[in-house]
């Protein structure tokens, strides 16, 4: 028997990839606003002349967070049901529809080293008899567009190191839509170091939490790194800083999604003297998608 899952309503929608960590294969997602409705197709075809008793026919939208830390445990959010068809024979082929309307999806997807937000569709025949069931699964990707923030103000800091080194940078805002560009200074009112190079890079930090309250936290650097300045620089010197965001593959800033996942992000600025010495200054900042319309 075999069962075939189509999405309707959505050809123009736009399409991403994602990364299979069992296989290492890719697949491509279509990429649903979090207010869409989930529409489609169920096709299920019987064995050529071999006609399947069933006991029914479901379809079910489901979106959950799966966790490869802590025993990789998986909590459900969402969970809806749509039952095809009654207990009957089927025969060659048929096609059932589902409507999954006015669903409020409100987490977004996201898919990191720790834990993977997911929304998928499952289709399933159940039989009668002990591993009858057949089911198959296509997933989606959801995104939510927001509206700029009303507060976002600049980020100004000082950083040292007594008698060695003073530095003072600044950036234009604190919070980001995904595909701005982060627009700042770096000044320097005391260098008696031999600063080599300076560069600055995004930092994205995954918390999960299982069972109840262990937290496990991971920090990746996204690449690529923005080098600033190549060579020493002087008293009084300003280094200009413009970071455009949109050649990274970022999320938007998750807070505590359902007390299991928050990610959060950093603009990491990294200072190395010619003895190869890494002084770093890290400075939280919120990114949001932007809703363009």
């Amino acid at each position: 028997m075999n069962i075939s899952i189509f999405f309707k309503g959505n050809e123009d929608n736009p399409t991403t990839t994602v990364t299979d960590d069992a296989t290492k294969t890719t697949k491509e997602l279509t990429i649903f606003q979090g207010g869409d409705d989930i529409k489609g197709t169920v096709k299920v075809d019987a064995p050529q002349g071999k006609p399947v008793e069933h006991i029914g026919i479901k379809v079910e939208l489901f979106g959950q967070i799966e966790c490869k830390v802590g025993g990789g445990s998986n909590q459900e959010f969402l969970s809806l049901v749509r039952e095809l068809a009654p207990p009957s024979t089927l025969s060659g082929s048929k096609t059932y529809s589902f409507d999954f309307s006015k669903v409020d999806k409100q987490y977004e997807s996201y898919k990191g080293t720790q834990a993977y937000l997911r929304y998928f569709v499952r289709a399933t025949v159940t039989r009668n008899g002990f591993n009858q069931t057949v089911s198959r699964e296509r997933d989606f990707w959801v995104q939510n567009l927001q509206k700029p923030p009303e507060i976002n103000p600049s980020i100004k800091m000082e950083v040292g190191i007594e008698e060695c080194l003073h530095i003072e940078f600044e950036y234009n805002r604190s919070k980001y839509h995904l595909n701005d560009i982060v627009l700042g200074k770096i000044y320097f009112l005391l260098v008696k170091i031999k600063i080599k190079h300076m560069e600055l890079a995004i930092i994205r930090r995954e918390s999960v939490s299982t069972g109840g309250t262990t937290q496990n936290t991971e920090s990746t650097t996204i690449k690529p790194t923005y080098e600033i300045m190549d060579g020493c620089p002087v008293r009084g010197e300003a280094i200009p800083v413009r970071l455009f965001l949109s050649q990274y593959n970022l999320s938007p800033t998750y807070k505590n999604v359902y007390n299991m996942l928050s990610v959060r992000y950093f603009l990491n600025l990294v200072l190395i003297d010619q003895e190869d010495r890494r002084y770093f200054k890290q400075q939280e900042i919120v990114l949001w998608r932007e809703d363009i319309g």
